[in-house]
């Protein structure tokens, strides 16, 4: 369990949304707290509260400052911020520890290598291992779901092994394929729709990422732990065929 009842540093981001800091830096301990947080405001939204959106160390919250500035009118005149940054306050500071959620895991089927992943030798020689080894490695633990950004799907996931992190692309692609599993640093991620991208790509799975016919929208959400399985290029082909990007 963990208190949500942490010191935090709240500022405006626009007219129409703050940011709530709760940490520095990359950590599964500031993670819990953005969690908590984001959970306290979806359970207890108020007037004018629009959607909050989580990140490695905060969350920003939107919302529509007319309906916060009409439903206080009654209380005196106040900037729509100054009122969500006093509900907020007051909301945290009435709650009581709250439970984390429990985790989600999802496993994601890729393939590695060749036409699915041409960085696999790139990351390989760059550490001084074969691609067979980068694969046992990238696929042998589970990795968390900080945040949802960049494109509509796309998980910034922490966790990966020291091992095999791998600096970004000198010079970005254009175009990288929907599915694809890429490296930068020490994170991993997929790629949900074909975009540019400076990643390198060591697999590509056919599982769809970005589901706007469903709610919520994506497959993933913060906080999932995901878990890469190796998969054939057979085992690609038939759940491609089966329909997985449709």
């Amino acid at each position: 369990m963990l208190n949500v009842k942490e010191r935090v540093q709240i500022r405006p981001l626009s007219d129409s949304a703050l940011v709530i800091q709760v940490g520095e830096g990359i950590n599964e301990a500031t993670h819990n707290k953005v969690k908590n947080i984001l959970n306290l405001l979806e359970r207890n939204p108020f007037e004018g509260f629009i959607e909050a959106v989580p990140a490695y160390n905060s969350v920003t919250v939107y919302y529509n400052p007319t309906d916060v500035y009409f439903s206080h009118l009654e209380k005196g005149v106040k900037m729509p911020y100054e009122i969500v940054k006093t509900n907020i306050l007051s909301l945290m500071n009435q709650s009581h520890v709250m439970e984390t959620t429990k985790e989600r895991v999802v496993k994601i089927p890729v393939v590695y290598g060749g036409e699915m992943g041409p960085d696999l030798e790139f990351v390989a020689n760059y550490h001084g291992l074969t691609p067979e080894e980068v694969i046992k490695i990238h696929s042998s633990v589970q990795y968390l779901v900080y945040m949802i950004g960049f494109a509509p799907g796309f998980p910034f996931m922490g966790g990966m092994d020291k091992q095999i992190a791998t600096p970004r692309k000198e010079t970005p692609r254009l175009a990288i394929a929907p599915g694809s599993v890429g490296i930068a640093g020490n994170q991993t991620g997929i790629y949900p729709l074909e975009t540019p991208g400076g990643w390198q790509i060591i697999g590509r799975t056919p599982s769809r990422l970005f589901l706007p016919e469903q709610s919520p929208p994506t497959l993933l959400q913060p906080g999932d732990r995901i878990q890469f399985v190796p998969i054939s290029m057979a085992q690609y082909t038939r759940d491609w065929e089966m329909g997985a990007w449709e």
